[in-house]
């Protein structure tokens, strides 16, 4: 019995809702196939609660790994990947011997990068690589809509008007300076009254607390929500302000009116697909906290 779409990749937050396009795509390959993702689970759950997948397998312990070496293939793969209507798999596309294996066992299946060599924007990259399947690649795609908080919830305040800024990035090299985000707030909030909630995850209490320190306790801290309540923050907010993180794109991806601070590196490629999105390029100077300040600005409206 064929079980829909299975889709395999294992990237961190931002990766894989650069791949909401494409997954939605496959709705108009078939519009009654469930699709399960095979990724990170957390990333898994998520895509169900918005909506985007039927279902999710765990990545890790999935089988995969038996397919890069020429042995047996355990029967439980071998099941699975058999009964799947069609695969798409954007993970271990460098491999020769993988894509062979996964071939034979699901003709069907299609194995890309989940990143492009150029500057083609990701989401789109990923959209074209299943261009064998005639899906059309749209100029503008909608926003998701996001969970609501769960009833009783602490952080229910969070619902009012209010804009949410995450400090922290993927990387390092990536993170626009602390002193350039209370700049912003602060310019900010010379024009308006606007409350603000700082979003600290796992890997992001230094530069949280720094922020937090500048604004003098002038706001609030969202501290480790899981992903679902997390999207339910970002979607009720008024604007928010990050930069190049998984937490931006989910704010894009859930239609909060946002800015996303992206170094020239990944401008090109890592912009967000969401409409109510606006990158930014940083260029190292003064200007960069103008360009942010006036475009969240334009956010808020």
């Amino acid at each position: 019995m064929e079980t829909g779409f299975l889709v395999i990749h294992p990237g961190a937050l931002g990766d894989v809702l650069q791949a909401v396009p494409a997954l939605r795509g496959l709705r108009a390959v078939a519009p009654a196939a469930p699709i399960a993702f095979v990724g990170q689970p957390r990333l898994g759950r998520l895509l169900v609660e918005l909506g985007v997948v039927q279902r999710t397998r765990t990545f890790d312990g999935f089988g995969l790994e038996a397919l890069f070496a020429d042995a047996p293939t355990p029967p439980a793969l071998a099941e699975t990947m058999g009964d799947a209507s069609r695969i798409v798999s954007w993970f271990g596309s460098r491999d020769e011997t993988y894509c062979r294996r996964l071939r034979a066992l699901a003709p069907r299946a299609l194995v890309a990068p989940p990143v492009p060599d150029d500057d083609t924007p990701v989401w789109r990259h990923l959209l074209g690589t299943l261009a064998g399947w005639d899906l059309a690649i749209p100029e503008r795609v909608e926003t998701l809509p996001a969970p609501p908080l769960p009833a009783g919830d602490t952080s229910a305040d969070a619902l009012r008007p209010r804009l949410v800024v995450h400090p922290g990035s993927g990387g390092d090299w990536k993170r626009w300076p602390v002193e350039r985000f209370a700049e912003v707030i602060r310019a900010l909030r010379h024009r308006r009254v606007l409350e603000v909630l700082v979003h600290q995850g796992p890997a992001d209490a230094e530069p949280a607390q720094r922020l937090l320190a500048r604004l003098e306790g002038d706001a609030t801290v969202l501290l480790q929500p899981d992903l679902p309540r997390l999207a339910a923050v970002l979607g009720a907010c008024r604007a928010y302000l990050g930069g190049d993180s998984g937490v931006s794109h989910l704010a894009a991806a859930v239609g909060a009116p946002s800015v996303v601070l992206f170094p020239s590196a990944t401008y090109r490629r890592w912009a967000p697909w969401s409409p109510t999105a606006v990158s930014v390029e940083l260029q190292g100077v003064d200007g960069d906290v103008e360009c942010a300040l006036e475009a969240l600005a334009r956010a808020l409206g």
